[in-house]
């Protein structure tokens, strides 16, 4: 007897049904794009600098000292123009955790302000010219230096959140991944590749999630929380364009006897018609 594939395939499915299947997926896949944009936005400013870095995401889960950009300038020897004695003090003074306070302190010598405007305004200021001229960073006012200046510690978020993501987001987000799972299943790419897909992919959930439980004790495990969320996603997004794609294959319905769904059945082979009695 000849075998037959009880997997109904996407393929066979009339227009209307892989339409639909089609926005569906392509809304599953555009929600998880805002998804992605938002925690962009939620995270890229913890450290209260511009752009999302490694140090956002740290700073969420494990905590984290932001160093003061102006300290690592002037410790690295900018400008060259600036004797010891002002890099002395001001290293001091970005490293003293009074950095708001003593910028006009007159009880130290040098005083920081009168070394950043002896020093720094001649090209950071808003009216500079010439080569050397930074106008894009002016340090005229405290309000001009405070972002670089001050060293800041983030806060990891409270354990009650954490419990409250993976309790919202793990089982919702698994049954996304089984249902494109399923539907990939039924498409024509390989069993392997769909199979390879939707283990990576689970495998990044849980390596995402279980990391944010740990990752106050281990901050190293920050890695793992952003690639197993980048795997994660790439596994669903690359399950959900398969299943988009075979919708649209050429080929469609042509291997059965009638679309699924029209009530017409083909006899397996070598099954004799028996004549009604």
């Amino acid at each position: 007897m000849a075998s037959t594939n009880s997997i109904p395939r996407l393929k066979d499915f009339g227009f209307w049904v892989r339409c639909g299947v089609s926005i569906t997926v392509l809304g599953i896949l555009g929600g998880y794009g805002v998804a992605g944009y938002y925690l962009k936005q939620h995270y890229e400013n913890r450290d209260e600098r511009p752009g999302l870095t490694l140090t956002d995401i740290k700073g969420a889960y494990a905590g984290a000292m932001v160093p003061s950009p102006l300290l690592g300038k002037i410790e690295s020897g900018h400008p060259d123009a600036m004797t010891a004695e002002d890099r002395e003090a001001l290293v001091t003074w970005l490293r003293s955790g009074t950095t708001e306070r003593d910028y006009e302190n007159f009880d130290l010598d040098p005083m920081p302000s009168d070394v950043m405007f002896d020093t720094c305004v001649s090209c950071h200021s808003r009216n500079a010219t010439g080569t050397t001229a930074f106008t894009a960073l002016p340090l005229e006012y405290w309000d001009d230096i405070a972002p670089i200046a001050i060293t800041r510690e983030i806060k990891p978020k409270d354990m009650k959140i954490v419990v409250q993501s993976t309790h919202a987001h793990v089982p919702s987000m698994a049954m996304v991944l089984l249902g494109l799972t399923a539907l990939a299943a039924c498409t024509r790419w390989p069993g392997f590749l769909v199979g390879l897909l939707s283990t990576g992919a689970g495998l990044g959930l849980i390596a995402d999630f279980g990391a944010q439980w740990f990752a106050r004790d281990y901050p190293q495990l920050t890695l793992v929380i952003v690639g197993g969320g980048a795997v994660y996603g790439g596994g669903v997004a690359l399950l959900g364009l398969g299943v988009i794609i075979d919708c649209w294959l050429p080929g469609g319905r042509g291997n059965r006897a009638a679309s699924i769904g029209q009530g017409s059945h083909t006899p397996p082979d070598n099954v004799p018609l028996r004549r009604p009695v």
